[in-house]
């Protein structure tokens, strides 16, 4: 049922995506000054690194089916809440429960799809997942844009709180007698956060999907600032991220995807760092439309070379047992980027160059320090 669990992976973040466009017009509706319409949209991502914690701990203790099916249905419910939203101070409320039990389903989801892949396919099963988050990422800001302004915030949530629903109804017969828990010994096993840090590839997956994330923080905060300063509207905006997403989509899923299985995760998310680097250097000075679409293209391309090399990295190097736990930080990590990127890059002032500077340099500074020592496997560094 890999399948089925590529769609859950799809909606959460369709989740994800469709609050972007709608969420401060929401809490602007709702009263809330500008500091509260900026913590109301920040809120989500600083629960969910909390969730993806906990789904971490829970899915290795309990098995990924019942934190799925728990994410899923309870996530439902926080969705609906919305239309009780009084005040900011509610929203906020809501905010945080939505995000914190959404962090439930990612991890229990790629815990699912790691254990359930064979070994020579696991970089090819992170490319496919990787086109799904790539396909919410254009499908979900559409959508809400388009649903919202001929109805209402509310109804974009409402049908989202519908999808998951129906997938945790789903996901109870469909899953049931395909997700196995971990067995007792399994289970007796410990494992301290101190013991990933100790492993390099473990290291190197959580850095790259902090960097990852810290990237498209900076790019959503900036590119819009740039393109209208170039005498560009808004929607060229969404056209331009839509393009390095379909790029990549077409990376994920095209036969080229075998690559991922045939050379190193290490060598592939130095490359995929390296081009997204490249990517937002070249952005920083381009200024004609045509020029701005290609920095996008190749910014896409490096993004589907790393997101699928840093799942490898974070399968290959840890045991199915602990694996739960393992995908809990690695999301954190995820979500502690987006604030990241955006937020640092507002608070240093930066001008659009400069963002888009000091982003690709870091993002390159990174490959090269990927590359310096070749890192010890599980096999070598077991983590009890």
């Amino acid at each position: 049922m890999r399948s089925f669990v590529y769609l859950i992976v799809f909606f959460s973040f369709f989740d994800l995506f469709t609050q972007l466009p709608i969420m401060s017009p929401f809490a602007e509706s709702l009263g809330a000054t500008p500091f509260l319409t900026g913590l109301a949209v920040g809120m989500y991502s600083f629960s969910n690194t909390i969730g993806n914690v906990i789904s971490g701990f829970l899915t290795d203790k309990k098995g990924p089916f019942r934190i799925l099916l728990t994410g899923l249905l309870l996530t439902g419910i926080s969705l609906f809440l919305y239309r009780f939203a009084g005040g900011a101070w509610s929203l906020l409320a809501i905010r945080f429960l939505h995000g914190l039990l959404a962090g439930l389903i990612v991890p229990a989801a790629f815990t699912y799809l790691a254990n359930s892949a064979s070994e020579d396919k696991k970089g090819k099963g992170a490319a496919i997942s990787g086109a799904f988050v790539g396909m919410a990422a254009i499908i979900g800001p559409a959508f809400s844009g388009i649903v919202a302004s001929k109805t209402s915030e509310i109804t974009v949530l409402t049908i989202t709180a519908i999808s998951m629903f129906l997938l945790g109804v789903l996901a109870l017969f469909l899953l049931r007698n395909n997700v196995k828990t971990n067995s007792e010994a399994e289970q007796e096993e410990s494992i301290t956060i101190y013991a990933f840090f100790q492993n390099a590839n473990i290291v190197k997956a959580f850095i790259g999907a902090f960097l990852l994330m810290f990237s498209q923080g900076a790019l959503a905060y900036m590119l819009p600032l740039k393109v209208i300063g170039l005498g560009y509207d808004t929607q060229t905006s969404g056209l331009l991220l839509s393009t390095f997403g379909i790029v990549a989509i077409l990376v994920f899923l095209l036969p080229t995807n075998i690559v991922f299985d045939r050379i190193k995760p290490m060598f592939t998310l130095a490359f995929g760092m390296t081009v997204m680097g490249l990517g937002l250097l070249l952005l920083s000075q381009m200024v004609s439309l045509s020029s701005l679409y290609i920095c996008m293209a190749l910014y896409g391309i490096g993004f589907a070379f790393l997101f699928p090399s840093i799942n490898s990295l974070l399968v290959h190097a840890v045991e199915p047992a602990h694996r739960g736990k393992a995908y809990g930080y690695f999301y954190a990590f995820f979500s502690l980027g987006v604030v990241a990127g955006s937020g640092l890059t507002g608070l240093l002032g930066f001008t659009n160059a400069g963002g888009f500077l000091f982003t690709g340099s870091l993002l390159i500074i990174a490959a090269a320090g990927s590359l310096l020592k070749e890192p010890p496997t599980m096999k070598e560094r077991q983590i009890h």
